[in-house]
Formats: C-alpha cells, sequence, structure tokens
C-alpha cells in the first residue's frame, strides 16, 4: 500500500483505507511473553477496548485522575473498527503512563486477556472493564490487599458465593470471597503466570468465576476490601450490547464447563 493506506482483506473483499498515526499488529499473538521476567513496577491496569470509544475516554481519564501515580495503564484496542482505536491513540499520547496496542484480528476475552497478562512486568496486572468507573482511589485499598497477604491472589471491587447447590452466585460483601467479578478484577501476576485464564471463554461472563475458583484450587486467597470503593458501573456493552444468542450460548458454555469442573467441590467453599 501507500505510505497513507493499507489494504484490509473484508467479507467482501479488499479494500484500501487510511493508514492509522499508530502501530498495529496481526493478532495478540503478536505481543510479547514477558511471563518469566521478574517483577518491574506496582501494577498495570490493563483494558479491553471493543468499540464505544465515549465509554473508553470515560474510563481512562478516570483512571489517569484516580489511579495511584505507580499504576500503568495498557489499552488494547481489539480489532475493534468503531474509532475506538483513535480514541485509544489520543488517550496514550495526552497521557505518560497509558500505553496503547491495537491488534487488526480481535481475540475472544480469554485470549486477548492472557496476552496482555504475558506481556505486562508489574508485580500485579489488573483486569478493568470500560464499564467501570472509578471516582475516587478504588485501586489503592485493592493493591493494598493483596500487597499486605502472601496468600491472597487476587482482590477486587465485587465478590460472590456460590449458592442454591451451584446453580447461581449471590453477593458476597467486603473479606475472602469465592469468586471475584472482572469489572475489577486484580491478580498478582506470579498467580497468573502458573493459573492461567480459562482458554476456551470467548465470552467475558463467568470465565472471571471460572478463573476465580482455578487461582483457588491452586492454593490462592481472593478478597474484597473492606468499605465501600468509590466505583460506579456505567452501561456494560459486554452484556447489553452483544448479540443475546451469542451472549447466551458462550456464557452457557463456560457455566457448564465451571460446572462439570468444580460443582460439589466443597473443600473449595467458604464457611461464613
Amino acid at each position: 500500500a501507500d505510505a497513507g493506506w493499507v489494504v484490509r482483506d473484508g467479507p467482501d473483499g479488499f479494500t484500501l483505507a487510511p493508514k492509522p498515526p499508530y502501530a498495529v499488529l496481526a493478532s495478540v499473538a503478536d505481543l510479547p511473553d514477558n511471563s518469566a521476567e521478574p517483577d518491574s513496577g506496582r501494577a498495570t491496569v490493563g483494558v479491553l477496548v471493543e468499540g464505544w470509544p465515549q465509554d473508553v475516554r470515560t474510563c481512562v481519564q478516570a483512571l489517569v485522575a484516580h489511579a495511584p501515580e505507580d499504576v500503568a495503564i495498557v489499552l488494547l484496542d481489539n480489532g475493534s473498527d468503531t474509532g475506538a482505536g483513535a480514541v485509544v491513540h489520543e488517550l496514550a499520547v495526552a497521557h505518560e503512563r497509558v500505553s496503547e496496542v491495537h491488534v487488526e484480528r480481535a481475540a475472544g476475552w480469554s485470549q486477548a486477556r492472557q496476552a496482555l497478562l504475558r506481556a505486562d512486568t508489574a508485580a500485579v496486572h489488573v483486569l478493568l472493564d470500560p464499564s467501570t468507573v472509578l471516582e475516587g482511589d478504588a485501586l489503592g485499598p485493592v493493591l493494598e490487599a493483596i500487597e499486605a497477604d502472601q496468600t491472597v491472589v487476587g482482590a477486587g471491587w465485587r465478590g460472590v458465593d456460590v449458592a442454591a447447590g451451584w446453580t447461581e452466585f449471590v453477593d458476597a460483601g467486603p473479606g475472602e470471597v469465592e469468586a471475584l467479578l472482572g469489572y475489577l478484577f486484580a491478580v498478582r501476576r506470579s498467580a497468573a503466570a502458573a493459573v492461567a485464564l480459562p482458554p476456551k471463554a470467548r465470552f467475558y461472563r463467568n470465565a472471571d468465576m471460572e478463573w476465580s475458583f482455578l487461582l483457588r484450587e491452586a492454593g490462592g486467597r481472593l478478597v474484597v476490601p473492606a468499605g465501600d470503593l468509590p466505583v460506579r458501573q456505567d452501561r456494560h456493552r459486554g452484556y447489553h450490547d452483544t448479540p443475546t444468542d451469542y451472549r447466551d450460548k458462550e456464557s452457557k458454555k463456560t457455566y457448564d464447563r465451571f460446572l462439570q469442573r468444580f460443582r460439589g467441590r466443597e473443600e473449595l467453599r467458604l464457611i461464613k
């Protein structure tokens, strides 16, 4: 292609598109694997961007305003073609601690998240959904919960416990929990290196619960800090704006997989 254009292969054949002012990798497989590297830095927040540029701007501007200064932010533009890539680039240029990754071919939730985790070198990696908006320093208490206790491998904003014969989850409140929700889920990088995200989870829903139990099966503890963290949740696009058939099918696949592995494993339940 000429310097100002790129060739894209779409369902209707090849098209020419303006070349963006940032590098675009073919897929998340092109991200580096730093999982064997020593910890460098306190924490990195990973935001998976799949469209909705204004949501991304709101989320990241709140992060920049409220996250501790020693926390880095990485935005993965996961093959979106809705203008979100331009906003990701704009935010990375405007804020020194924000870095950007753009991929041409979209990956499933677990594959994209795992690539971000492998590339990170911070002691703690934070999974943050763009619908999660900080209204104060919510990350400080979450990170401190992990840093204060080596047995704690994950901490987050909201936790749940299994209920009704493993057929549903209920809000757990603060303290140790059976699972953390992926809206804001911080994990010790060493634990994440040993216990990968569920590789078959193409969609986010229930994958956070499955991963939580995998981490706990390996001996880790998950907690929610005491007190009300200053966080709000805006519209969750992954749930509300994903085609219902796909959402329900992929959610059920993950939940069925979770039940097959963990249902009846009462030793993983917390006595409260």
